[in-house]
Parts: C-alpha cells; structure tokens; sequence
C-alpha cells in the first residue's frame, strides 16, 4: 500500500517549520507557473478595463472560430481562431496567448502574444510578447519585440526613409539660408556695382 501524505508524528514535529518553508520558497519552486499567473491577472484585468471604458469593440473567446472578412473600428481582441482577412484603419488588434490569426493583417497598431499565419501591415506600431509566434511578412515604423517572440519573415520599417530624408533636409536647409544671406543683403539684384574710378580702370585695361 502506497499512502501520499505525512504521518501524524512527521505532522507534529515539523509542521511548524515546514509551513513557513512552504511560503518562502514556493516562489523560488514555480517561478513558470507564478509568470503565468501573474500574465493571465494583467491580460485579464487588461481587457476588463478596456472593455470598461468602451475601448474593446470586438472580442473573440478561446474555443471559437470565426471564418471570413473582419473589419472593426477602436479594438479587436482575439483569444479564440480567426481566419480571413483583418482591417482596421485607426483600430488596434490584439492576439491573446490563446489566440491564432490565419489571415493578412491591415491596421493601425497590433500586439500580438499569440500565433499570427500571414502579413501585417501596422501603419504605427507593432509589438510582439514573448508567447508571439508569426510567420510571415511585417510592415511597420515602429517594431517592439519581447525576449522569445519568434518571427518567421521579412521585417520592411516604412517611413523610415521619408522621415529620414525629411529630417536631412530640415538640418540642411539653415545652412542654405545663411550661406546665401549676407551675398543677398549686399547684392539683392545679383550684380556688382563699379564706382567711376573702377569703371575707368576697367576701360583702360
């Protein structure tokens, strides 16, 4: 007979110290499962208040399976599977660690903590969570990546050269301004004016 547990005599002699063990070091034994829990606390309490102050337009569970062309409007959260086509020209999507994204990508900001099969175009910014798992292409100005998030694809910062030759050009153009300012203070037409002395030693030579 195999009994799990500790004897009565075991209970008495060292329950006193074997339950403040017990509370110091459970942190130190389960590190993975209290990340987790603290994870599921914030994504939890993240989307209650999302959902709160009437940010969360759309909400797509663990367990269902939407198939199709998906538009919304301020912010779409996906726990469960979708498939399709995502759009969403000022929204925000969000891709749970549950979540799973078959379909091409198309909006403002994305964070994605889930699996994503596709490309995904993020006209502000894109973040990946450690748990991120995508394949395919990525279009973005701004990319944040957590330690373990994994991207199978090409990664195209756009805007980045708009904004960098717009920036050249800014710090270049006082430069312009001052070298040409004092040639224009004195000459404002562009010609050298010749007193008379110089205007007859001009005809003689």
């Amino acid at each position: 007979m195999i009994r799990m547990g500790r004897s009565s005599k075991t209970e008495q002699t060292n329950d006193s110290a074997y339950q403040p063990k017990q509370t110091t070091d459970s942190n130190s034994l389960y590190p993975a499962g209290n990340a987790a829990s603290n994870r599921a606390v914030s994504e939890s309490e993240s989307m209650a208040r999302d959902i709160k102050e009437g940010r969360l337009s759309g909400f797509i569970g663990s367990g269902t399976v939407l198939t199709g062309e998906t538009t919304f409007q301020a912010m779409l959260r996906v726990d469960g599977h979708l498939t399709g086509h995502v759009s969403s020209e000022d929204g925000t999507l969000i891709v749970g660690s549950t979540g799973r994204v078959d379909a091409n990508i198309q909006v403002a900001a994305a964070t994605i903590n889930g699996t994503v099969n596709g490309d995904i175009v993020a006209t502000e910014r894109l973040e990946f969570g450690r748990t991120a798992h995508v394949v395919g292409n990525i279009q973005t100005p701004r990319l944040l990546m957590e330690d373990g998030a994994i991207l199978e694809g090409s990664c195209s910062m756009i805007k980045a050269r708009e904004t960098m030759e717009r920036r050249i050009a800014e710090a270049n153009a006082p430069k312009i301004t001052n070298e040409l300012a004092p040639f224009q203070e004195n000459e404002p037409n562009g010609y050298f004016e010749l007193n008379d002395d110089e205007t007859a030693e001009a005809a003689t030579n």
